[in-house]
């Protein structure tokens, strides 16, 4: 078996980015014992990455880089954008320099920002994804592959131990 669609995926891995000032970080770690599980098609990482993982086999090993282009793209100073803080009423306690917050966008959707400083009047939340203008450097092994359930293709989700309990 072999990892393509409709197969549930289960890995161990860990993510490092090149950072200016520390070097090579690492941002993410996956092990055996708490595993990344994701139904292909469905990871929510950048496409890149399902597809540099496609047919490979249970116990194989992989090692590649997405470049930024292939991952989150580039850092966009323009996704930086204020806020009234009277976006936040009603939720005063997510208001902290750091946090990721969700907000919806003009069209509905959910995006993620993070706070990045709080004023009187306004809040500056930058729109950008966390690891966007990084290439990602993962490494790690496919420790299990199963088919998925026909209600797991249907919600387009994992089921069960380490995906969603309903």
């Amino acid at each position: 078996m072999s990892v393509q669609e409709n197969k549930v995926v289960s890995l161990s891995f860990e993510l490092h980015i090149d950072h200016e000032e520390d070097g090579r970080v690492l941002v993410e770690k996956a092990s055996a014992e708490n595993p990344f599980v994701f139904l292909y098609g469905e990871s929510g990482l950048p496409e890149k990455f399902e597809e540099l993982l496609t047919g490979k086999a249970q116990g194989d090993a992989f090692e590649f880089v997405l470049e930024s282009d292939d991952a989150y793209g580039d850092y966009d100073e323009g996704a930086i954008i204020d806020l009234p803080k009277d976006v936040f009423k009603g939720n005063e306690d997510v208001l902290e320099e750091g946090n990721r917050v969700p907000l919806t966008d003009d069209q509905g959707e959910t995006v993620i920002a993070t706070i990045l400083e709080i004023n009187e009047n306004v809040v500056v939340v930058d729109l950008n994804h966390p690891l966007s203008g990084y290439d990602l450097f993962f490494t790690g092994t496919v420790d299990i592959i199963r088919d998925a359930t026909e209600e797991e293709i249907e919600h387009g989700h994992v089921h069960g131990e380490h995906g969603h309990a309903h």
